[in-house]
């Protein structure tokens, strides 16, 4: 398969492409990143014998037939790159997290009228994805749950994908309409603020940004004598780049747009969509 990259010169883009191009069922054509145009890609990535010079425009993605387009960028740049790939018949694969639900709506829209597809997922971590399903069976049979989300300082959306994607599911799994989570007993607070944002049904989630880190979340929940905790830590950005290559390898044959790898680890697990999590028990 022939894969582009947008934001090469980025520090995850730079890491898609080595794993890309250490990829025997890959080949790396086109990389874009317009803060480098012109610059030969290995002097970024230190990758040699791609021969490929950083280009700034996405017509690159053309000229040199790629396939998938692998994009983390900002979410206003995702938006754009998917909006031009969903016109030019270019798959998209995006780990770009903040985009609003007009944007989605509006990526939604334009890849059913597209011969691509497209993969949106807040975090390509196999263990983040299994944080959130075990976290989905947990909801289940607690009474209160906080969601702590740590990354680097050079992260700008809070709270993060992940998240605000975990607080959907967790409520959802436990259908928390009917059954809700224990209410906040906080009736004073010295510091606005200090019991996080308040997501649905009384799911609490604190992000915390710290030079250092890379990717971490936990999950606390609690109920009468116990409490659990389900953490998950990326210390290394590599971490990503087995889902972003599933993910890669696996659009081409989806259809439309597809939020989140879940069905591409069903699918390794031998799993229809709904056995286990995603709103549904296991069966």
């Amino acid at each position: 398969m022939r894969i582009g990259v947008f934001g090469a010169g980025g520090q995850m883009g730079t890491t898609v492409c080595r794993a890309v191009a250490g990829d025997p069922e890959l080949t790396l054509v086109a990389a874009i990143d317009p803060r480098l145009s012109g610059i030969d890609l290995s002097q970024v990535t230190g990758i040699n014998g791609t021969g490929l010079e950083i280009s700034g425009s996405k017509e690159s993605l053309v000229s040199s037939k790629a396939q998938v387009a692998v994009d983390f960028t900002s979410a206003e740049s995702a938006f754009e790159n998917m909006m031009w790939c969903a016109k030019h018949n270019v798959h998209g694969v995006v780990g770009t997290t903040g985009m609003s639900a007009t944007q989605m709506a509006q990526l939604e829209e334009a890849f059913s009228k597209s011969k691509a597809n497209c993969i949106i997922a807040p975090n390509f971590a196999i263990g983040a994805i299994l944080m959130m399903r075990f976290s989905e069976m947990a909801s289940i049979f607690f009474d209160t749950v906080d969601i702590v989300e740590l990354h680097h300082d050079k992260k700008v959306d809070a709270p993060s994908g992940t998240a605000m994607e975990t607080a959907r599911r967790v409520t959802a799994f436990r259908g928390s309409e009917e059954n809700p989570f224990a209410p906040d007993p906080t009736s004073k607070t010295v510091l606005d603020g200090v019991r996080g944002g308040r997501f649905d049904q009384g799911v609490h989630v604190h992000s915390l940004r710290v030079r250092g880190m890379v990717a971490h979340q936990e999950v606390i929940f609690g109920t009468l004598g116990q409490t659990l905790t389900i953490r998950h830590d990326s210390y290394d950005r590599t971490s990503f780049m087995p889902g972003v290559l599933l993910a890669i390898k696996s659009v081409v044959s989806l259809s439309g747009l597809v939020k989140g790898i879940d069905m591409l680890i069903d699918a390794k697990l031998g799993l229809t969509q709904g056995q286990v999590g995603r709103g549904g028990a296991a069966k």
